[in-house]
């Protein structure tokens, strides 16, 4: 039987990187984005791998919007085998000079998005586990919610949120067979990063650093280890935040030293 993720913010980034990664291993993907073209584009590029590909429109912001997309996949699949929680928003800048909307916002689409996702795909899982197959859950979290940054505090405190989900859903959904976990990228090389990157930009944000690797991330790493939670091998981790970052944050390199 066929396995059936839904990927929100499947359009771009990191979650793009993991429907791409699923469709190659077999899965049927939905994926969920409020962007528009951005799915399109998705289908356009993953033509080859036909119906086991479907877009739909979901803003996460919105309960409606999520209660209606879930309330289609358990009409469509009866059952979830897992579900990444990969939409979320940036916004930079000093708590003390960032405007209510952004702080708002980066709570509504990173924190309640993602709680207002699982909690609609938490009865299509169960019935995933109470049938013996993969009920997986992975959440994206981030660096910043371990270590945090200036000028990114309201984002590294969703971050932080967001670890505390996974860690509370883990232990209340094991008895439903229904594993949570979560991903905590550094930087990564994804559209929402990438203005932030370029010289001049000059909006404040400061990366977590090229990582002891001398890079910084890209997509298909962070799909990697999100496939392995989803996977069989991930049967025993539960309530686990998995760093991917390079050893970015196992040691502080001092400024000046040479490596």
């Amino acid at each position: 039987m066929t396995s059936i993720a839904a990927i929100t913010g499947g359009a771009s980034g990191i979650g793009r990187g993991t429907v791409k990664r699923l469709l190659e291993e077999g899965w049927t993907v939905v994926a969920l984005d409020v962007d528009k073209p951005g799915l399109e584009a998705l289908r356009k590029d993953f033509a080859a791998h036909g119906e086991r590909l479907s877009t739909q429109i979901c803003d996460v912001a919105s309960a409606e919007s999520v209660t209606s997309a879930f309330g289609d996949i358990g009409r469509r699949f009866g059952r979830l085998n897992g579900l990444v929680c990969s939409a979320g928003v940036l916004r930079i800048g000093a708590l003390d000079a960032m405007a209510v909307e952004d702080f708002d916002r980066l709570f509504a689409v990173n924190v309640r998005g993602l709680w207002l996702s699982a909690r609609e795909a938490m009865p299509l899982l169960k019935v995933a586990g109470a049938a013996g197959e993969l009920a997986r859950v992975v959440f994206l979290a981030s660096i910043s919610g371990l270590r945090h940054k200036i000028d990114s505090g309201a984002y590294a405190a969703t971050k932080a949120a967001v670890i505390a989900l996974t860690k509370v859903m883990a232990v209340e959904s094991a008895p439903h067979k229904v594993l949570v976990n979560a991903v905590a990228p550094a930087t990564v090389d994804t559209p929402m990063v990438r203005p932030h990157l370029s010289p001049g930009s000059n909006t404040r944000y400061r990366t977590s650093g090229t990582s002891p690797l001398g890079r910084i991330a890209q997509p298909e790493d962070v799909a990697a280890v999100i496939r392995f939670l989803l996977s069989e091998d991930a049967g025993y981790v539960n309530g686990a935040v998995i760093p991917v970052d390079g050893g970015t944050v196992a040691a502080f390199v001092p400024a000046g030293v040479q490596r």
